[in-house]
């Protein structure tokens, strides 16, 4: 069916055999966690102008349209290349520290709310997301989320090589799935899937009930021929009440690059129909 299901899933209370596995961008927060910090890494300095530039175009990119297989490697290339020589304790910390600046604002509702739903039935929550594990533990952190899977950068002698052990996405969602279920003692068919990515569909094929969350054009698709639900998230409200500094200077330059990008794209995309 194409109807937009919002209901809530209603399966047996309290089962330790039940787990809530959730993408962080676009299905919990209305944006890339993997770009979110720019402005707090450049002003710490281990960013520069160019490179603030760079993630604000890529950021504009993402958000126009989302990263399809190919993006998503060049993302993730891009990235690891720029935290090349990075401390991960400075970037963990700068992640813990401007979560109410960056994170905070984007946290849909009715992520939070699905998410306290799992809880109330007795399902483990797993957030599994393509970004870094520095950025998205802080930010399970503060949903109370207590498991995540993310993707692992090198790091020898406490600082990032550039190299990337464990990329978490497509087929290496699926697989991470499959071995939490045999270590955890999960049924899988019993399982929730959340996602918004067409590139998420093995993570989402794992488990017996997959749910498409503001959908990308491929994953509507996908989920009206298998007829999953679909479920649409509005409604973004802070976690924090505190209000952080305007953005200034090269900055807000960057921030506006994103914003430009982003509508001209849109323009072309309204102009060819699509």
């Amino acid at each position: 069916m194409t109807a937009e299901d919002q209901r809530l899933p209603t399966p047996p209370r309290a089962t330790s055999t039940v787990a809530a596995f959730f993408d962080l961008d676009k299905t919990i927060i209305a944006r890339s966690s993997a770009y979110a910090f720019g402005r707090q890494f450049m002003e710490s300095g281990l960013l520069t102008p160019s490179g603030m530039m760079q993630m604000a175009l890529g950021q504009a990119m993402y958000i126009s349209g989302g990263h399809d297989h190919d993006q998503m490697e060049a993302a993730r290339d891009q990235l690891s290349a720029m935290v090349t020589g990075w401390r991960a304790d400075h970037v963990r910390r700068i992640a813990e520290e401007s979560l109410h600046q960056v994170i905070s604002p984007y946290v849909y509702k009715e992520a939070i709310e699905l998410i306290r739903h799992h809880r109330a039935l007795g399902h483990d929550v797993f957030i599994v997301s393509a970004s870094a594990a520095e950025l998205v533990e802080p930010i399970a952190a503060a949903l109370g989320v207590r498991e995540c899977v993310a993707t692992r950068l090198e790091v020898v002698d406490g600082v990032y090589t550039g190299e990337v052990p464990f990329f978490c996405r497509g087929g290496n969602k699926a697989a991470e799935l499959r071995r939490i279920a045999a270590d955890r003692g999960y049924d899988l068919s019993r399982c929730y899937a959340y996602s918004d990515s067409g590139t998420d569909e093995p993570m989402l094929s794992v488990v017996g009930h997959p749910v498409a969350v503001n959908p990308d054009k491929p994953l509507r698709k996908i989920a009206e021929e298998r007829d999953w639900p679909i479920r649409i998230f509005r409604n973004p409200e802070p976690l924090f009440r505190r209000t952080g500094p305007r953005v200034t200077g090269i900055a807000a330059a960057a921030v506006g690059a994103a914003a430009l990008v982003a509508g001209i794209i849109a323009s072309r995309r309204g102009g060819d129909g699509a």
